[in-house]
């Protein structure tokens, strides 16, 4: 049985917005030596939302407040993901976080079990237990099998707490664009929940300055104008017109495997542009991640 078209063209923008969500990985650790980063994700969302803005501005009259509240509601999900996982930096290593992140290989087809009452597949099953396995391999910086299966359960802390809320804040994103539905504009939620996030962000980066969290910073050099100008146009706007137009035609648990692609592609950029070492558990993690997809990939009905 051969996939629709419309589900291969979904899946084929999926895989690339996760190409270019791994590839910003370089960018952002270059430019947050320059900028904090609350500072970066409202200037990054606000550009972005400036930009959308002349190609949307009639539908924000036409608009329901149904459609409204579904865009107000992806976006708190969507900074509700970036607030609590810069916060959880600053009390966890870069390592666990980015392991941690990855759960939602493991939340989204729980939510979507039980808030959509459709079951993932056997293949669906194998594909995530190995983008589990491979992500914490990928996140290991362990020497020996020993310290890559227990090193990251270790110490856990108000930081990974928080970070696990990123990791299900972002299912619950995934699971409620699926339920979303027929008949929105795309364009129009796709604009609201990037303005959501960048406003949002305002208050928190006052807040985080005067707790201490985050010291407000922002030296406007070439790499910094870079990276919130990629991100703004292709990690966001695109992104998420992409994610927001096609995911629909996924499920939400096959949209995870697919997006479990990203720690792997942001591993081989950094390899390649910033001269970093990837371990032979980091290879394994790269295998068992690419396995995990092409299994999920191998089972068409779902």
């Amino acid at each position: 049985m051969k996939k629709a078209p419309h589900v291969i063209r979904a899946e084929a923008a999926l895989f690339f917005i996760t190409f270019l969500w791994g590839g910003t990985f370089v960018l952002i650790k270059s430019a947050l030596v320059h900028i904090s980063p609350m500072v970066f994700v409202c200037v990054r969302f606000g550009l972005a939302a400036v930009v959308l803005l002349p190609f949307v501005y009639k539908t924000l009259f036409a608009a329901t407040k149904t459609q409204y509240k579904k865009g107000l509601i992806l976006g708190i999900s969507l900074f509700i993901g970036f607030a609590t996982q810069t916060i959880g930096l600053r009390y966890t290593t870069a390592t666990k976080s980015a392991f941690l992140t990855g759960m939602f290989i493991i939340i989204t087809p729980i939510l979507q079990t039980v808030l959509e009452r459709r079951r993932p597949t056997i293949n669906n099953l194998a594909a995530i237990l190995l983008g589990f396995f491979g992500i914490l391999f990928l996140s290991s910086r362990g020497t020996n099998l020993y310290q890559v299966l227990f090193e990251l359960g270790t110490g856990f802390n108000f930081g990974d707490f928080l970070t696990l809320i990123c990791a299900a804040s972002y299912s619950w994103y995934i699971v409620y664009l699926d339920m979303l539905g027929e008949g929105l504009d795309f364009k129009f939620i796709t604009f609201i929940q990037i303005f959501v996030t960048a406003l949002l962000a305002i208050p928190f980066i006052y807040f985080f300055d005067l707790t201490g969290l985050e010291k407000i910073q922002f030296e406007f050099l070439p790499i910094v104008g870079i990276a919130i100008v990629y991100t703004a146009i292709f990690t966001t706007i695109i992104s998420t017109l992409l994610q927001t137009k096609y995911q629909k035609d996924v499920t939400p648990t096959r949209a995870s495997i697919i997006f479990s692609m990203e720690p792997m592609y942001a591993t081989v950029s950094a390899v390649f542009l910033l001269a970093e070492k990837i371990s032979i558990f980091g290879i394994i993690g790269c295998c068992f991640i690419f396995s995990g997809v092409l299994i999920s990939e191998l089972s068409v009905k779902e």
